[in-house]
């Protein structure tokens, strides 16, 4: 129990929060929409289950999977040295092991608990798209965008497992969380701009400098609020206390610029990890609730 508990430190586990709201935001909107031969609500409390297993499965391998990946860079940098696996705490075999459990868990889930063979036949691909995210910034400095796109399939995967199709609403609520994800990654990647550069390691800090990227990722936040906004032309059920909560997001992202500045960088671990957590959310509940009191 000692190692699991140091293995879900390692993985930052409660960061789970950032992705499963989008997720259940987007399930919401297609049971609201109404799923194909109207099951019964027991059937949704598995539907349910499993797009919690699956977020949560997909996360931890992919985040035990980084951290393997990445454990000789976090050993070199000083702000990640303190990190289990090059600090010692955890084995590679241990975390190895935890990964593949995961990823087994992952695709398990698509199968026991999902009503069509879609999530099955996509769980391999997706899986992959996910870990390969690992090994992006040893080759393009749009590594924060496919980071921002592994946790967009999180609404877009959900309602694929529930209706067994894509469609545009989930596909917009995407983009949005892509926007926003590779946002506030730029603001985090610029705490290691100095290492990257000196490793040939790739990201928009990097390349452009923090001055600049911290002007990419408004404008990525940006992006996401307009999505948002967009969303209820794509998804009518959607109304004015949806819109309200986007009006507190946008108010959320600019407190979360405003925090963070080339020449003060102090605050991007509450940038990072308290604004965003009340993004999701916050957009989760209001979206719910909006969707719920029709």
């Amino acid at each position: 129990m000692h190692r699991l508990r140091m293995i879900l430190e390692m993985i930052r586990f409660s960061h789970t929060v950032f992705a499963l709201p989008f997720a259940l935001l987007s399930a919401v909107m297609a049971w609201t929409l109404g799923a194909h031969d109207d099951p019964p609500v027991a059937w949704r409390w598995r539907e349910l289950v499993g797009i919690v297993l699956c977020m949560v499965f997909a996360r931890s391998a992919a985040m035990a999977f980084n951290r393997l990946a990445d454990r000789r860079y976090d050993a070199e940098n000083p702000r990640t040295a303190q990190r289990h696996l090059p600090a010692g705490l955890l084995s590679v075999s241990s975390v190895t092991l935890f990964a593949l459990f995961c990823a087994a868990g992952f695709c398990a889930s698509t199968l026991l608990f999902l009503p069509n063979a879609l999530p099955a036949y996509l769980s391999p691909p997706v899986l992959a798209f996910l870990l390969g995210y690992s090994y992006t910034k040893r080759f393009t400095a749009l590594a924060h965008f496919w980071l921002g796109a592994a946790l967009m399939l999180a609404p877009v995967a959900a309602w694929i497992a529930i209706r067994g199709e894509a469609a545009l609403p989930p596909v917009i609520l995407g983009g949005a969380v892509l926007l926003w994800v590779a946002g506030f990654d730029v603001i985090y990647a610029c705490q290691d701009v100095d290492y990257d550069r000196r490793r040939g390691l790739r990201s928009v800090p990097a390349w452009l400098g923090v001055a600049t990227a911290l002007r990419i990722a408004a404008l990525c936040h940006l992006g996401t609020v307009v999505l948002l906004l967009a969303l209820p032309l794509a998804y009518p059920l959607l109304g004015k206390i949806y819109l309200a909560g986007i009006v507190a997001v946008a108010a959320l992202l600019a407190y979360e610029h405003w925090l963070v500045r080339p020449d003060d960088l102090t605050r991007v671990n509450m940038a990072f990890f308290n604004v965003n957590a009340v993004v999701s959310v916050g957009l989760f509940v209001v979206g719910a609730v909006d969707l719920y009191m029709k």
